[in-house]
């Protein structure tokens, strides 16, 4: 037993620094590589389901503008967290202590993201669940035990793991993505242009208006803490230096701030589906 749990103890991909600092030695992977894991933290359905939610209930033009504004506040936000995490090496626990609002400051700060994620991953196992059902005909208790427990597995291993996954499965991500959009301009393009069109079933109209605006924003606004994740990738990246200057830079834009960019085409691509179904 001893033998056994001191050769857990000396692996390193078991503990793969989840929290906190992120040794030197530890930053082996380059500027590209974890960028493209970070970038395929962007791949959760909840952003299509947000963005359908939003534009059926306050129409078009409200939902358009919500998810714009809220992209700008969130890219803002999250540039100067996501320079200092990837210039320390550090998580947004450490982050925040280092900002000056000591214990209690990181305490409530991993408290909302802990929050934050239990809701997301809440949210994502239910999609998954309800997919799953519609294509294999199981119970939808199994459904919501596989969607939750299938993530088990790959986090043992963090990004060890989640690297070489995302390496090879992104490509297949990016192609499924568009390839629903592709067959609606090929088939029907004419529905891009009554989307425009689509009436709020709370506002009643496709216009703007102050309180549709407001209400979704403040639905889209809670992807703000998603920067808590994109956090979690860039402390592996790799010291910046003279050399990798250019890379570190566009890697810490890409994969921190940046994920409200295709975070924002896939609200507006839920918006566009939720559209389809009505």
């Amino acid at each position: 037993m001893r033998r056994a749990y001191n050769s857990w103890v000396a692996n390193e991909t078991l503990e793969d620094y989840a929290l906190r600092y992120t040794p030197r030695h530890f930053r082996k992977w380059s500027e590209f590589q974890v960028a493209n894991t970070a970038f395929g933290a962007t791949s959760f359905l909840a952003l299509e389901a947000i963005g359908g939610a939003i534009a059926l209930s306050y129409g078009f033009t409200n939902a358009l503008w919500a998810i714009l504004v809220v992209g700008l506040i969130t890219f803002l936000t999250g540039l100067p967290i996501s320079y200092y995490a990837a210039r320390y090496a550090v998580d947004m626990d450490l982050l925040t202590r280092g900002a000056g609002f000591g214990y209690i400051g990181s305490t409530l700060t991993s408290l909302i993201y802990a929050s934050f994620t239990f809701i997301f991953f809440a949210l994502e196992a239910a999609i998954l669940a309800l997919a799953l059902e519609m294509v294999l005909g199981w119970p939808l208790t199994v459904c919501y035990l596989v969607s939750s427990l299938v993530v088990i597995p790959l986090v043992m291993y963090g990004i060890t793991l989640i690297s070489k996954l995302q390496a090879w499965s992104q490509p297949i991500w990016m192609v499924l993505f568009v390839l629903p959009f592709a067959f609606v301009a090929a088939e029907q393009p004419e529905k891009f242009a009554e989307f425009t069109s689509l009436a709020g079933r709370v506002s009643g109209s496709a216009d703007f208006d102050v309180i549709g605006f407001g209400a979704a924003a403040a639905v889209a606004a809670a992807l703000v803490v998603q920067i808590g994740e994109q956090v979690d990738y860039l402390r592996f990246l790799p010291e910046k230096t003279a050399r990798n200057r250019r890379r570190w830079w566009a890697a810490v834009l890409v994969s921190g701030p940046g994920w409200i960019v295709p975070g924002m085409l896939k609200m507006l691509g839920g918006a566009f589906l939720a559209f389809l179904v009505l």
